[in-house]
């Protein structure tokens, strides 16, 4: 690689083998773009650190993998938790607080009151297909068409979604 026209051109052309790793790195399409843009910008940027007979393939991989590790490294950092209040109340907060669940029996007690109160024609596909039987299995058992089971359980959902809408925005 006499010239820097020659590098660039090298690099550029082991870009491909490079987009798989980055995937696999980041295990998101648009993170490994960054990723591949990143390895790209500094392998120009240190282009005079590359050394002649150097496996130029290798020297891009280790700079990928070394700028996700930094990233990761800063990302966790960054979720870390000073706690400067006195007595560190907040970290031990945690451990004397007991999370009572009686919110989610309220929730499931209104959810089978409403299921309870749909109408047999709908509750009884419904009921089967949340079971996980297959749309063409309910219709089989209740010898009904395959687009009535659909559109019972479509009508079933749409009738639960508006009697439950206070929970909409419950986590």
């Amino acid at each position: 690689m006499a010239s820097n026209k020659s590098f660039n051109q090298h690099v550029l052309s082991l870009a491909s083998n490079l987009k798989p790793y980055a995937i696999n790195l980041t295990k998101n399409s648009d993170e490994a773009n960054d990723l591949l843009q990143e390895t790209m910008f500094r392998a120009f940027a240190n282009r005079d650190k590359f050394k002649q007979g150097t496996n130029l393939k290798a020297w891009l991989f280790t700079i990928m993998r070394n700028i996700f590790i930094n990233k990761y490294r800063k990302k966790s950092k960054r979720k870390t938790i000073v706690d400067t209040t006195e007595n560190l109340y907040y970290i031990n907060s945690a451990q004397s607080t007991i999370r009572n669940r009686a919110e989610s029996n309220f929730v499931m007690k209104d959810v089978l009151y409403a299921i309870q109160n749909l109408n047999d024609d709908y509750r009884v596909p419904f009921m089967m297909y949340y079971k996980g039987f297959k749309y063409q299995e309910i219709a089989t058992d209740l010898g009904l068409p395959l687009g009535t089971v659909k559109s019972r359980i479509f009508f079933a959902r749409k009738v639960l979604k508006k009697e439950l809408i206070v929970y909409k925005d419950l986590k």
